[in-house]
């Protein structure tokens, strides 16, 4: 079982990706046509379709928008579709709609044939990439060599003529979220090219647009930024065909993306990076050598860094959490389907085998929903062997997402750990994770993830948050300016001084 395949802000970024409307030049054969629109009659089919499977299935549509407001949600996107319009468009109808019910692992992923398209075709988009919070809109990155003057740290002001705050608004209302976190979108629109592609989804993109800034003096100006060139590293590709990395090197590289532990015996403190709690990265011997050797080089101080981990398998991330946990833990207070089956079930990926978990697994209770009891009676106990008794520091942000947050908070009350970050994206009352199927719909083969269960983590926690840092270390402009890893100098100015906050 897992909580999340994949983290969801990579989801959302291939959700909104611009179809490339502006392309230039393809670099290799694609039959996909972004041009080709649906007609109303097809996109009114796929629509229904999409609303009737969650209207039987999701577990939590109305957990935070009333059914009313659902319904007036569903209903305006269906009076979106009276004209043609290309697939992007519909995603973006799709989207809105899916955002309104506050569920971040409920959302539109774009059709496999555009997916190929947009990995394999060069063209023009919005140049800009920022890192975004409460007031603030720093420039971290400009694609457009043209336009040199506008730099990294720059504060963005306005974007062709529109406030950037009434842009950014616009863009929270297409991002999917657990409940009402807001750190969580501020955190996507930050995250690589997220901030191009919604702009160019939402408001199209010109050719020069212009932009009001506040440069790094403190003058306040104004600029055309052009259209960028997507990038493409072809000496990379190019020295990549002539001396192929071997498959081993090339998956231990890929491996070390995803978690890395390294030990500063002058600080007595071991740093462990985990970015994903997926199955297939070998996580479990990584867990226990890591351990082993925190352990016999007497490690004083633990650093777990969660900031990019988007969620994954929960057994793993159970795993984790008891070579650091003191006491015993519980993941779920509730856990439950609305239904075993469905009527839509040609359309579902891997239906078969989630139906027979639902059908030998769970069993229906006196509220009238299937659950899987077997996590809410269990108590995780902590290891013994390798078990970590020194000081942990998890630093948390807006991409701490699922099963990422599921260890957060069974760790966060513990008087030894201290959380330091920003509000985690992932709810710390509950989610929708679990089983989530693909659901393809036929006409435009649009894709949405669909989950099954409601997992109340913790029915006490305020609902609808993230999981709250008991350190606060967020951005500041100057940090960004510097290029600054802000969270971890927190940490370790903490460390230096033998502090605990």
């Amino acid at each position: 079982m897992r909580l999340n395949d994949h983290e969801a802000m990579k989801y959302f970024a291939v959700t909104l990706a611009v179809v490339l409307f502006f392309a230039s030049c393809s670099v290799g054969k694609n039959s996909y046509n972004p041009h080709k629109k649906f007609a109303p009659e097809q996109l009114q089919h796929d629509y229904e379709l999409f609303r009737d499977i969650l209207e039987e299935s999701h577990p939590s549509l109305y957990w935070y928008t009333p059914k009313d407001s659902v319904d007036y949600y569903f209903d305006w996107g269906a009076k979106q579709l009276k004209d043609s319009l290309p697939e992007y468009k519909f995603r973006n109808v799709l989207g809105y709609v899916l955002a309104q019910i506050r569920c971040g692992h409920t959302s539109v992923r774009a059709s496999k044939e555009a997916t190929r398209y947009s990995e394999r075709t060069r063209g023009l988009m919005f140049p800009l990439s920022v890192k975004a919070w409460k007031d603030t809109i720093v420039i971290t990155s400009n694609l457009s060599r043209r336009d040199t003057n506008v730099m990294r740290g720059a504060l963005l002001k306005s974007i062709d003529n529109k406030p950037v705050s009434v842009i950014v608004d616009s863009m929270f209302r297409y991002l999917p979220a657990d409940g009402y976190n807001l750190s969580h979108k501020y955190q996507t629109i930050s995250n690589g090219g997220v901030f191009r592609s919604i702009y160019g989804s939402i408001y199209g993109l010109k050719m020069k647009t212009p932009i009001e800034y506040i440069d790094t003096t403190g003058a306040l100006k104004k600029t055309e930024v052009s259209l960028a060139m997507q990038i493409v590293d072809t000496a990379r590709i190019k020295r990549e065909r002539e001396h192929p990395v071997p498959k081993k090197e090339r998956k231990k590289e890929g491996l070390q993306t995803v978690r890395s532990m390294k030990i500063d015996s002058g600080l007595h403190t071991a740093f462990l990076e985990v970015n994903s709690f997926a199955s297939g990265n070998h996580l479990r011997p990584f867990f226990k050598s890591s351990f082993k050797k925190i352990r016999k080089q007497h490690v004083q101080n633990l650093v777990v860094d969660m900031r990019g981990n988007g969620g994954g398998n929960v057994i793993l991330s159970n795993l984790l959490t008891k070579y650091i946990s003191d006491k015993r833990f519980k993941i779920a207070d509730s856990l439950y389907a609305e239904k075993r089956g469905s009527g839509y079930s040609r359309y579902m990926q891997n239906y078969f085998l989630n139906h027979l978990f639902l059908l030998f697994l769970t069993h229906k209770k006196a509220d009238g929903h299937y659950h899987f009891s077997h996590y809410e009676n269990k108590y995780f106990k902590p290891k013994k062997k390798n078990h970590f008794n020194g000081t942990t520091y998890i630093l948390i942000g807006g991409n701490t997402f699922s099963a990422a947050t599921l260890f957060t908070k069974s760790l966060i009350d513990q008087p030894k750990v201290v959380v330091v970050g920003e509000e985690t994206g992932g709810g710390a009352y509950g989610n929708t994770a679990w089983l989530i199927p693909e659901v393809t719909l036929p006409d435009t083969k649009v894709r949405f993830r669909l989950p099954l269960f409601r997992l109340v983590i913790d029915k006490n926690a305020q609902k609808g948050r993230g999981v709250l840092p008991e350190v606060e270390a967020g951005p500041s402009v100057e940090a960004i300016r510097r290029n600054e890893d802000y969270k971890m100098e927190k940490v370790l100015r903490m460390i230096r001084d033998g502090k605990k906050n």
